[in-house]
């Protein structure tokens, strides 16, 4: 076979398939310029000089063509419209760019920042109308005198959490149009948020107890309760922690997630209890009569009868031992009034029994 018939041969072989182009990797990028340049901006030589003579030459020009003007990673070089168009009317690289930063970019950041606004907005304020449908639904102020002033600092609470995740997630796509890469902030805040996650364990605790306080209405501001041994007024309610004053002005902080049983009796209504104690062998129905008549005259004083809920009750024979006899009697009265009525009460039946002739021996309550 003469060398003209052999190489007219080899011209007429068909092109290397798309499987052999494989073959020959990917051509040196660096050799070409960045990923996405259009052929026409590549110098010829340098074209050449990578795809070589013969068909597998022209192979290779192929796998050159194709690499040069395709993205290295799909949507690397995706810089939008604007920029896309620029290029197409022969705008240099760094024009286009320029342009698509200027213009483009900060019309996103705008729009963004548009639709935060406007969600931090409607999501506050439809966290606020739910709770007060709520609050309308279960007739939360027939029970509580604080509900609707509860229903509104619950609705502040979660409207301010709610626009906190809001701009966030605002401030998070911002950066990344701007073309900060968010995967090491991103790593940051997630080894931080461990890191707090186990130290501060208790805080958090704190938080979560207190929302639920406040939430359900367990008590409040000037309320009477009772945590273990300390008993005291509520001076301040938070997240956090509870101030609490005892009787002898001793103010106690609490954490809230520390609490784990309260008492209110602050709570619509208190009962005052008052217990009589006379010498064994006392005559227990003219005792119990006397004590039952002063303790009405005492409910319907004017000076006390705004603090009594209903009439004193005898409940009678509370205990007895071999010296003394307990007669206790009780009466309703308003939630901050309960150790006023309760003095007075034993005050005047201590005396009344002194003028009948009936000594006592002591009195509780």
């Amino acid at each position: 076979m003469s060398p003209r018939g052999g190489a007219s041969h080899l011209d007429s072989r068909p092109a290397a398939p798309a499987a052999r182009l494989q073959s020959f990797g990917p051509p040196p990028l660096a050799a070409l310029g960045r990923p996405g340049r259009p052929i026409r901006d590549i110098p010829a030589g340098r074209v050449s000089a990578l795809a070589g003579p013969g068909p597998a030459g022209s192979a290779r020009m192929q796998a050159v063509i194709f690499a040069a003007t395709t993205p290295l990673i799909s949507g690397q070089n995706d810089q939008g419209y604007i920029h896309d168009l620029l290029r197409q009317y022969g705008a240099s690289e760094f024009v286009a760019r320029t342009v698509q930063f200027i213009v483009v970019r900060p019309l996103e950041i705008l729009v963004i920042i548009v639709v935060a606004w406007l969600a931090s907005r409607l999501g506050a304020r439809v966290a606020k109308r739910t709770l007060r449908s709520l609050s309308n639904r279960t007739r939360l102020e027939s029970v509580s005198p604080r509900a609707s002033l509860r229903i509104e600092t619950i609705g502040a609470l979660v409207a301010s959490l709610w626009r906190a995740l809001v701009w966030i997630i605002a401030g998070l796509t911002i950066l990344g149009v701007l073309g900060i890469n968010l995967t090491p902030i991103l790593a940051g805040a997630t080894v931080i948020g461990a890191a707090l996650g186990f130290g501060a364990q208790s805080m958090v605790r704190d938080f979560l107890s207190g929302f639920f306080i406040i939430a359900e209405d367990q008590y409040g501001v000037g309320d009477a309760i009772a945590v273990g041994d300390t008993r005291g007024t509520v001076e301040e309610v938070n997240l956090r922690v509870t101030r609490l004053r005892a009787v002898d002005g001793t103010v106690w902080y609490l954490p809230n997630g520390e609490i784990r049983r309260v008492g209110n009796s602050s709570i619509q209504w208190s009962r005052a209890l008052v217990d009589i104690v006379v010498p064994y062998g006392t005559d227990v129905d003219r005792a119990t009569a006397v004590i039952a008549d002063e303790g009405t005259a005492v409910a319907s004083d004017p000076a006390w009868s705004s603090m009594c809920l209903g009439p004193p009750e005898v409940w009678g024979l509370n205990s007895m031992d071999h010296e003394s006899i307990t007669i206790r009697l009780v009466v309703r009265t308003t939630t901050s009034q309960k150790d006023t009525v309760a003095r007075a009460m034993r005050g005047r039946i201590t005396a009344r029994l002194q003028r009948e002739g009936i000594v006592t021996t002591g009195a509780d309550g």
